[in-house]
C-alpha cells in the first residue's frame, strides 16, 4: 500500500511539473517600470473662461480650473478672462461671477466651441456658468 500511494504522489508531481511547463508559469519576461509609468497625452482641449460686463466694472470670479482646484479672483476688472490646456479626457467647467455693474455675463469655450453662455441684467449682477460635457 505504501508503494502505490509513493507512485500515486510521483506521478501527481510529474502531471503538476508538467501542466507548469504548459501554462508559462515559469515565464519571467516582463517590461521595464519606466514604461509602465510613461502617459502620452493625446486629444488635448483648450479651454476658455471669460466674463464680461460694463465698461469700468469688476467681479469677484469664482472658478474651477482645467486639473478642477477651486479658484478666486476678487475685484477683477472686465473683461476678464482665463485659457488653459489639459490632455485629461474631461473636464467639468464651473465659473461663477459676483459683478458690481448691472450687466454681467459668462462664457465657456471648449476647443472653439461654445458649451455655455448667460448674461444677466440686474443690479449688482451675479451670473454662473458650467459645462460638464468637457
Amino acid at each position: 500500500m505504501v508503494i502505490v500511494a509513493v507512485v500515486v504522489v510521483a506521478a501527481a508531481a510529474f502531471g503538476i511539473s508538467r501542466l507548469h511547463g504548459i501554462f508559462g508559469s515559469e515565464d519571467t519576461t516582463s517590461t521595464s517600470r519606466d514604461s509602465a509609468d510613461e502617459i502620452v497625452p493625446f486629444n488635448p482641449k483648450n479651454v476658455v473662461y471669460e466674463v464680461f460686463g460694463a465698461p469700468g466694472a469688476t467681479a469677484t470670479i469664482n472658478y474651477l480650473d482645467v486639473d478642477a482646484a477651486p479658484q478666486q479672483v476678487i475685484d477683477a476688472p472686465l473683461p476678464w478672462r482665463y485659457q488653459a490646456t489639459t490632455t485629461e479626457p474631461a473636464i467639468i467647467g464651473d465659473l461663477r461671477a459676483q459683478g458690481n455693474g448691472d450687466l454681467l455675463g459668462c462664457r465657456i469655450v471648449v476647443d472653439g466651441e461654445l458649451k455655455d453662455e448667460r448674461i444677466v441684467n440686474a443690479v449688482s449682477a451675479y451670473t454662473f456658468c458650467l459645462d460638464k460635457s468637457g
